[in-house]
């Protein structure tokens, strides 16, 4: 069983793995270079997957001469642990303060708006039923 850590991931480590997922989750280092922006060098890239792979995000399985990569969790896991990291790193771990924020920033039409509210309903509809 995979290690899930809670080891940050830099820029570049998240940009691999949402690339990774955007290829199906399995693809080769080269693969996943070419959709990077700014690619670094092939060496730069294999080093970054190792790296994935010691903190458990990554594993690999060999076909022929080269690595297939996948990620360790699902996508949805991965998505969860990004937005978890992003509200502890620009809003001090408040989702209260990220949600403001969005809100107060976005252009939202009516609609959107009133899906909102509609999410927000069908929560707090959930809290007070336990």
């Amino acid at each position: 069983m995979p290690k899930h850590t809670t080891e940050l991931l830099t820029r570049r480590e998240r940009e691999i793995m949402n690339t990774l997922f955007a290829l199906g989750n399995g693809a080769s280092a080269e693969e996943i270079r070419m959709r990077l922006t700014n690619p670094p060098s092939d060496s730069s890239v294999r080093v970054m997957l190792t790296r994935l792979e010691r903190k458990g995000y990554l594993k690999h399985q060999q076909d022929g001469l080269r690595y297939i990569y996948s990620a360790t969790m699902s996508p949805a896991l991965a998505k969860r642990t990004a937005l978890q990291q992003f509200v502890q790193t620009f809003f001090g771990g408040s989702h209260k303060q990220m949600m403001t924020a969005l809100v107060r920033e976005g252009s939202w039409s009516v609609e959107d708006l009133n899906a909102l509210r509609t999410e927000i309903d069908r929560v707090r509809k959930g809290k007070k039923q336990s």
